[in-house]
């Protein structure tokens, strides 16, 4: 991986069976296009990637991306380095379907509609912190979000020394991580079947995961090595970047410090 590499992002978009219930809330038809001091999320999003010197194309996908580029948000359909394609199924799937093509060449950043908190600066160190590996992920750790933010509420994953909420930044550096999709996919698949999951890590790495007695990356180099990728834990500083839109109280929030922003 070099500096000079172009990198494709690619915004989910897509919309959860039967509606969103914070779209619904705020009277929108998608939980993308819900507004944010007045702009779309998904606008927000796709701007911010456009600005990334290390990013040149901005894929969007969702079930039905063509109203996500309308209205006030037509200037998306109008830029060539924008596109979108009608995906079908769960993450991983919609991501594979697109991978290593035409539309989304490798290398590749991922990240979501629901994320208008993020800046350039924290897509650029997100990519710095991923060179060398095949499958990298951002998250945020807890002593900095709540060093920031210490009435925000999270999900937290705890592992030993520390613990983290997601980013929603992830990379694909190659071919090689569609053994990460996969993987991730058979996850999904096996969730509420907590003997099948324990197949994809094994017995002695899921304990050491229960009784939070192995830090984070040392866990994913094991998973890592069982699917023969590097997978990368990359810390972000900066809290903003374990924000997304998930609550009502998330959208208060995010709009609080969008208007402290300005400043």
């Amino acid at each position: 991986m070099t500096d000079t590499q172009s990198w494709t992002a690619i915004v989910m978009a897509g919309e959860r069976p039967g509606g969103d219930p914070l779209a619904a809330h705020f009277g929108v038809p998608a939980k993308a296009l819900l507004p944010v001091l007045g702009v779309p999320m998904i606008g927000r999003v796709v701007r911010t990637l456009l600005d990334c010197p290390s990013a040149d194309r901005v894929l969007i996908l969702a079930q039905q991306p063509d109203r996500l580029m309308a209205g006030e948000l037509a200037w998306m359909a109008a830029d060539p380095r924008v596109s979108a394609h009608a995906s079908a199924g769960g993450l991983a799937d919609a991501i594979d379907a697109v991978a290593g093509s035409d539309a989304a060449p490798f290398p590749i950043l991922v990240t979501t509609a629901d994320h208008p908190l993020l800046t350039v600066p924290m897509v650029e160190a997100f990519l710095r912190g991923s060179a060398g590996a095949d499958v990298a992920f951002g998250a945020v750790e807890r002593r900095v979000m709540l060093a920031a933010y210490p009435e925000n509420r999270r999900t937290w994953q705890e592992f030993k020394g520390a613990a983290y909420t997601g980013a929603n930044l992830f990379a694909l550096t190659g071919e090689r991580s569609l053994a990460a999709l996969d993987l991730y996919r058979r996850i999904e698949a096996d969730r509420k079947h907590p003997l099948k999951l324990l197949r994809h890590f094994g017995l002695g790495l899921a304990l050491r995961v229960a009784t939070r007695t192995i830090p984070l990356q040392q866990a994913l180099d094991r998973v890592g090595r069982r699917i023969g990728v590097t997978v990368r834990l990359v810390e972000l500083p900066d809290a903003e970047a374990g924000i997304d839109v998930d609550k009502v109280s998330d959208h208060a929030e995010v709009e609080a410090i969008l208007r402290a922003r300005r400043g």
